[in-house]
């Protein structure tokens, strides 16, 4: 008889998640089944989906889980490295399809926007970096990129590159985004700085600023929206 015309209750712990997606679709499944499906197997004393309990219960969320490495997955016994780079290669999936998802908001309205834009790609980050939004007349993203990379607590800009590539795509205006992997929003001094030096070139250069952010896992500080710029 085929596996599939057994019960789940008849199933194995271990192929307990899949059957269960099979006959009740994906949205059935609690994290801890889904994990329990990456890594596939558990041990003799325990079976994959409580490992899976054991890991997320470690954790804060899925957005913790994705942060940690193989070295610190593979500390819970239970996950070699095989299971450890599975379970990293599916949360960063998950990233890029969100990164994907706001691809399609590119005119930009709203400091909350721009934060769904760049949250998918610095908000969770363990280090500092530093992007630009380079935007057209009608205020669209003509492009985005990162203009450096620093360590837990801050970066340098070149002045002369961000208005060297606004030149090169054409841009007509900029927003300033980076990330505080600490979660403070309370911009620094070398925040402030940068912001008014990059504010003073620009309209030199007729490229106006139009805000900066600093973006954290879950919140942002908009300049403008704060009055500050």
């Amino acid at each position: 008889m085929k596996p599939g015309h057994f019960p789940i209750s008849d199933w194995s712990e271990d192929d307990r998640p899949r059957e269960k997606l099979m006959l009740k679709g994906i949205d059935a499944l609690s994290d801890a089944e889904l994990i329990a499906i990456l890594i596939g197997s558990g041990s003799r004393n325990e079976s994959a989906v409580d490992l899976s309990k054991r890991i997320l219960a470690s954790v804060d969320n899925l957005n913790s889980l994705g942060k940690m490495s193989v070295s610190q997955l593979m500390n819970f016994k239970g996950i070699g490295e095989a299971k450890a780079i599975t379970i990293i290669a599916a949360l960063e999936l998950g990233r890029r399809r969100r990164a994907e998802d706001v691809a399609e908001l590119i005119k930009i309205t709203s400091s909350k926007l721009v934060f769904e834009i760049m949250q998918p790609i610095i908000g969770e980050l363990a280090h500092e970096e530093f992007w630009v939004l380079f935007l057209n007349n009608s205020n669209k993203v003509i492009s985005k990129s990162q203009l450096s990379k620093g360590g837990m607590t801050g970066t340098v800009v070149d002045a002369r590159l961000v208005f060297k590539l606004a030149f090169e795509t054409g841009a007509t205006s900029l927003i300033l985004c980076h990330n505080h992997p600490s979660g403070s929003l309370i911009p620094s001094e070398a925040d402030k700085q940068i912001t008014k030096k990059l504010k003073s070139a620009g309209e030199s250069l007729d490229v106006k600023i139009l805000d900066h952010l600093i973006i954290t896992e879950t919140n942002y500080y908009s300049f403008v929206d704060e009055g500050i710029f």
